[in-house]
C-alpha cells in the first residue's frame, strides 16, 4: 500500500533560526537551573505592541503564566514581549505564585520599556516550586540588554526554552506578498519550541513561540492559529499526559510592509499554510526528541469517513503504549496497530470546532468512537503491507525485513481505511527503558 503524504504542497520548512523582521531576542543563563544552562528567554517587538494569538493547555491545573498570559491577551490581543523562564514551571503555587509571575511582567516591562499588560508569559520545568523571583530579575535584565534582531538572537532564546530537550528546536519558512509598492516581499515564519515530555494531545501540548513580519489583526491570527494547533500539535503525544504550562504564541510584526492579511483571501491562504508547515515541523522535531526516544513514529490515516475520524485513528495509534513499545522493540506488531484504531475516539469538541467543524456537528460527534471497519482496513507498517481485511486480513511479509526497516530513525505506519476521503497524521515516539529512568528520577 503506498499513499501520498498528506502534506505535500506545504511550504518548504528549514529547521534553522531565522529572525523575521520586527523582533529582537535572547536567551541568558540566571540560575535557575541547577545545571547552568541558559534558563531566561526574551522576545521583543521592536516597534511597539503587535498583534498576537495563542493556544492554551485546558488543564484545570494551569500554570500561573498561563492564566496571566490569557488574562492579558483578553484586553487588546496585542503584546510587546514574551518571557520564559525555564527550569521552573510556577504550576500548583497558588495565589504566590500568580503574585510571582505578575512580578515578573513588572520586570519585563521595566527592563524592555514595554506595558506591563502587553507581556506574554511562559514557564517550564517542576511543578509546585516557586520562581527565584531574584534570579529571573538579573535574567530579565541581562536578557533586555543582550536583545538581537539577527537570527542569533532568536537561536540563543530557542536555547534558553529547553528543559529535558536533548536539541534545541527551530523552524522557518517563507512566502511571496505583494508589498504597498506593487513589487514582491518576502515574508518570514518561524518558531522554536520546547517539549519532550509530558505531552499529549489536548490543545497545545507543549511551549512554543512563532513570529512573522507579515501584518494581520489579532483576530485573523487566531483563526489561523487554532487550527493549525488542531491538525499538528493536537496530533502530537509523547507520554499520555497533557502540561500544566502548554502555550503556543504566534505573533505578526507587519514589519514587511505589505497590507494586512485579511482573511478569505489568497495572502490569508498562504500566511495560514506557512504557520501550518512550521508547526508541523516542531511537533515532529518534538515528538523525534521524545525522552529516552529513539524512534520518531508517524501514523498516516487515509480514507476514512473524514479528517476528524483519520486524525482520531491516527492519534489513537501513536498514543498506545503497546503500539510504542512495539517500535522500539523493532517488533512489526500490527494486531496493536488494529487494536489501538479500532479504539479510537474523536477529539473533544473545541478542537473539533477549530479544525473546521460547526459547533453543532462538534458538539455532536466530541469523544465518539470513529468509524472503522476491519474487513476494509490495510495496515503497513515501514513500507511493508501486513493486513487487509478485504483479503482475508493478515498477509503474509518478511518479519526480518521489516524489522530490519523499523531500525531506520522514523517508523511510518500506514492505514486505508477505505470508507471515504478523509485523511489525518500523527506523531509520536517509541516508549524505551531511558524514558522510564527519567521520569522515575526527575525531581531527585
Amino acid at each position: 500500500m503506498t499513499l501520498a503524504p498528506i502534506h505535500a504542497g506545504q511550504p518548504v520548512v528549514e529547521r534553522r533560526a531565522v529572525m523575521p523582521d520586527g523582533f529582537r531576542a535572547a536567551g541568558v543563563a540566571a540560575g535557575i537551573k541547577a545545571s547552568g544552562r541558559p534558563d531566561v528567554a526574551l522576545i521583543v517587538a521592536s516597534g511597539g505592541a503587535v498583534p498576537a494569538a495563542a493556544v492554551f493547555t485546558p488543564n484545570r491545573f494551569a500554570a500561573a503564566p498561563v492564566r496571566l498570559s490569557r488574562s492579558n491577551l483578553t484586553v487588546s490581543g496585542m503584546a510587546s514581549a514574551v518571557v520564559c523562564t525555564s527550569g521552573c514551571a510556577n504550576a500548583a503555587t497558588g495565589a504566590a505564585g500568580l503574585a510571582d509571575q505578575e512580578r515578573v511582567g513588572r520586570i519585563v516591562s521595566a527592563a524592555a520599556g514595554v506595558a506591563e499588560p502587553d507581556v506574554l508569559h511562559l514557564s517550564t520545568g517542576l511543578i509546585g516550586t516557586r520562581l527565584p523571583l531574584d534570579r529571573v530579575e538579573a535574567g530579565v535584565t541581562a536578557a533586555a540588554a543582550a536583545l538581537d534582531g539577527s537570527d542569533a538572537g532568536l537561536l540563543a532564546a530557542a536555547e534558553a526554552f529547553r528543559t529535558t530537550d536533548s536539541v534545541v528546536k527551530v523552524a522557518t519558512t517563507t512566502f511571496e506578498l505583494a508589498s504597498d509598492s506593487g513589487s514582491s516581499t518576502t515574508i518570514r515564519v518561524s518558531g522554536i519550541a520546547k517539549g519532550v515530555g509530558m505531552i499529549h494531545p489536548r490543545m497545545a501540548t507543549m511551549l512554543s513561540v512563532v513570529l512573522t513580519d507579515a501584518s494581520a489583526s489579532p483576530e485573523t491570527l487566531s483563526a489561523i492559529l487554532r487550527p493549525a494547533a488542531a491538525r499538528t500539535w493536537d496530533q502530537l503525544t509523547v507520554d499520555g499526559d497533557t502540561s500544566t504550562n502548554d502555550t503556543v504564541f504566534l505573533l505578526a510584526s507587519g514589519a514587511s510592509g505589505t497590507s494586512p492579511v485579511v482573511l478569505g483571501t489568497p495572502a490569508e491562504a498562504a500566511l495560514r499554510a506557512a504557520v501550518e508547515a512550521v508547526a508541523r515541523d516542531l511537533a515532529r522535531q518534538q515528538a523525534a526528541d521524545g525522552e529516552g526516544a529513539t524512534t520518531l513514529i508517524t501514523c498516516v490515516a487515509r480514507g476514512a469517513r473524514d479528517d476528524a475520524s483519520a486524525r482520531a485513528i491516527a492519534r489513537a495509534v501513536v498514543a498506545s503504549s503497546l503500539v510504542k513499545a512495539a517500535v522500539h522493540g523493532r517488533d512489526p506488531n500490527w494486531g496493536r496497530i488494529a487494536g489501538a484504531a479500532g479504539n479510537a475516539r474523536l477529539a473533544e469538541a473545541e478542537i473539533l470546532e477549530a479544525a473546521g467543524l460547526s459547533a453543532a456537528e462538534a458538539a455532536r460527534l466530541a469523544a465518539s468512537p470513529a468509524e472503522l471497519d476491519p474487513d476494509r482496513l490495510r495496515i503497513s507498517i515501514a513500507g511493508t503491507a501486513v493486513f487487509d481485511g478485504a483479503n482475508g486480513g493478515p498477509l503474509p511479509f518478511d518479519r526480518s525485513a521489516v524489522r530490519s526497516a523499523m531500525a531506520a530513525p522514523e517508523v511510518v505506519i500506514s492505514l486505508d481505511l477505505d470508507l471515504g476521503d478523509g485523511d489525518g497524521e500523527a506523531f509520536g515516539c517509541d516508549l524505551t527503558e531511558t524514558y522510564v529512568i527519567e521520569n522515575s528520577e526527575y525531581t531527585t
